[in-house]
């Protein structure tokens, strides 16, 4: 069973306090064993736009989801053709001063692992260990048909064998690695099948409406049970994929801390709300944690 896209949410009252300090999570970093949960807004300073944030994809374009896909040859193809220019975009962003502080305090101890809702591969760049990516990674591809996996580098070089004359210009880059294209490039867009079993290719990834695998959902909630708390960082948690973590996490008691732009679903359930930047915020807290010293103090 499938589960229906959850696109957009909407605040049920008025919004709860929020800060712009950092001290608290600091002192609940300094503890250790703090779980990161990371969405699209982390990555936004990267050049990825993400989908619900002032200038989020959503108010223009509506995603790419896991029926449509499977059922529409029209779908694929436009996704495909789309996804072509746009997944190099994806490949050529390089990690931000975010993911690289997170990194550093995931080597320092503090935090005991990250889960990412994105799709980008930012935070195995910027040398994070062990990311789990509840939502895939756009550097690889899955056939529906065989389940054979392969690089997203190999898939290219096959559309554009198959494309040698594609002349599409793309326009704002989408958080799912698709871009704004002219209808009749689309229409002219040639999509390859599987080497193998010739059945649909589908990038390895969790459309809209449908289901993370249950074993990385599992393994998600056991990374939250071993932790001492929960760090969100730059998700609104519209989807339920997310928010799930947040809500176990509350229920064991465990504080939850949300660093975000704006509202989020999982306001409820934490006890520090901080609205900042992620680049700066993430920086500002390994400073807090890990003074530099001083060299002019230094004797």
């Amino acid at each position: 069973m499938r589960t229906r896209p959850t696109l957009t949410w909407a605040a049920p009252g008025d919004p709860l306090p929020r800060t712009s300090h950092l001290a608290e999570v600091a002192e609940v970093l300094a503890d250790g064993r703090v779980l990161v949960l990371t969405g699209a807004g982390i990555s936004t300073e990267s050049g990825i736009p993400d989908y619900r944030g002032e200038s989020g994809s959503l108010r223009r374009h509506t995603p790419m989801t896991y029926d449509e896909f499977t059922t529409s040859a029209a779908g694929r193809r436009r996704y495909w053709a789309r996804s072509h220019l746009g997944w190099r975009t994806i490949a050529r962003a390089a990690p931000n001063s975010g993911h690289h502080a997170l990194a550093a305090l995931r080597a320092s101890g503090r935090v005991s692992g990250v889960i990412t809702q994105n799709v980008d591969g930012l935070h195995r760049a910027a040398g994070t260990p062990g990311v789990v990516e509840l939502h895939g990674n756009l550097d690889r591809v899955i056939c529906l048909g065989c389940r054979r996996g392969s690089a997203r580098e190999e898939l290219d070089t096959r559309l554009r064998t198959a494309n040698p004359d594609f002349g599409g210009t793309a326009s704002r880059i989408n958080p799912d690695g698709d871009v704004e294209l002219a209808e009749e490039a689309v229409r002219a867009f040639t999509v390859v099948e599987c080497l193998r079993c010739g059945g649909i290719l589908k990038p390895d990834v969790v459309f809209f409406g449908e289901n993370v695998p249950r074993a990385r959902v599992e393994r998600c909630y056991r990374l939250v049970d071993r932790a001492a708390a929960l760090l969100v960082l730059g998700s609104s948690l519209t989807v339920m994929s997310g928010l799930r973590f947040v809500r176990h996490a509350a229920k064991a008691g465990k504080p939850v801390m949300i660093v975000n732009r704006g509202q989020t679903r999982g306001d409820e359930y934490a006890s520090i709300r901080v609205d900042r930047p992620l680049g700066a915020a993430l920086v500002e807290l390994r400073s807090l944690l890990d003074p530099v010293p001083d060299a002019a103090a230094t004797p």
